[in-house]
């Protein structure tokens, strides 16, 4: 057991879930240069708030049989009043000692900084991929969210963790909203005077902007959440670009004043599925090619500052994002994910019509 110093440690870091789980059939390999990026202290703003360590687990021959992330996120702490650290980046061969190994060192590095608790999976942060797959493993992970086999359960409570929360997510393949309930929600925006207008790609700087404002306000009450900085915001604007469909990314507005948002992106994972070796070149070729092909999007966000829930806004934003990108072709679309307890999403979206197909669960366990 080793933290990672090298250049080659950070690429063995990086390989790792590339041998596990080359035959799995529902893992998806991300490219090894965004993972780069997304672990360079240099390149990632999330260190600007924050610290981790990456350790390695290898065995007597020096072969690689396990990673794990240690996360002292500041900013968490701060918000939250709290002392927790977090794991995240877990994968390891099926063998409890293994196991054991890394959370352990995970644990001493976070209590030599005066932490208390262990909270994960987070690849960083709830603001990232989180929580490990404890229900729907016959199913595709879309873009952004985790994937784990089922063994990692076991792991992970052998070595003494406990639920802490459950996040679900939800998935619908119907071609359109429950009319009765759009009807509703039209009535209440007009006497609200509520708007909806999609995302200006020619004033993209102005609607990232807008987007830190919105983002902040409206998810400050969830379980878990961590604001992001506009330096996070802009790196995650940057990053998701290339991929945005403006018309699936829609804004409320009352009387002309933004009040939410909610944004869906197509599921790229359709396209890095192709690519088993999560290299550049030349698995670009056939990641841009069954990139337009895509059918499925992902509702990765949906808020309204606090005056407005309740009001059929969020009813409207999924409508539109239904319209929208039907008519785009898009057949399948994944929400959330919601914590267990928001009854109130939870309803929602069950009324428009979605499903609940997978829950992730994020564990804990004093240090």
């Amino acid at each position: 057991m080793h933290p990672t110093r090298t250049a080659s440690d950070l690429r063995r870091f990086i390989a790792l879930p590339y041998r596990l789980h080359r035959n799995d059939p529902y893992w998806v390999p991300p490219l090894r240069m965004d993972m780069r990026k997304m672990l360079s202290r240099k390149k990632n703003p999330f260190f600007e708030h924050a610290e981790a360590e990456f350790f390695l687990a290898t065995d007597r021959r020096g072969e690689v049989v396990g990673r794990i992330a240690a996360i002292h996120n500041r900013l968490h702490n701060e918000v939250h009043e709290d002392t927790a650290g977090f794991f995240g980046f877990f994968d390891s061969i099926h063998a409890q000692s293994s196991a054991d190994a890394l959370f352990d060192a995970a644990a001493a590095w976070l209590k030599e900084r005066g932490l208390t608790e262990m909270r994960g999976p987070a690849s960083f942060s709830t603001n990232d991929e989180c929580g490990l797959l404890i229900d729907g493993f016959d199913f595709p992970p879309a873009v952004l969210t985790p994937y784990t086999p089922r063994e990692y359960i076991d792991l992970v409570e052998r070595a003494g963790f406990s639920k802490a929360k459950d996040l679900y997510l939800y998935q619908s393949v119907n071609d359109q909203l429950p009319a009765r309930l759009v009807r509703g929600a039209k009535l209440i925006a007009e006497r609200k005077k509520i708007t909806l207008r999609s995302l200006n790609m020619k004033r993209f700087e102005e609607e990232v902007a807008l987007i830190k404002k919105l983002y902040n306000s409206a998810w400050d009450r969830n379980w878990g959440f961590v604001p992001m900085t506009d330096a996070e915001i802009d790196h995650m604007a940057k990053d998701l670009k290339a991929i945005i469909v403006p018309d699936i990314i829609v804004f409320a507005e009352c009387r002309g004043e933004p009040i939410g948002f909610a944004a869906a992106i197509p599921d790229l994972n359709v396209a890095l599925k192709t690519n088993p070796s999560g290299r550049l070149f030349p698995g670009i070729l056939k990641i841009l090619w069954k990139a337009r092909k895509i059918t499925r999007v992902r509702i990765m966000m949906l808020g309204l500052i606090e005056q407005y829930r309740g009001s059929g806004a969020d009813a409207l934003m999924y409508h539109w994002i239904w319209e929208k990108g039907y008519a785009l072709g898009y057949r399948w679309a994944e929400g959330g994910w919601i914590l267990e307890d928001n009854t109130a999403m939870k309803n929602g979206l069950l009324r428009l019509g979605f499903e609940h197909y997978k829950t992730l669960r994020m564990f804990h366990r004093p240090l």
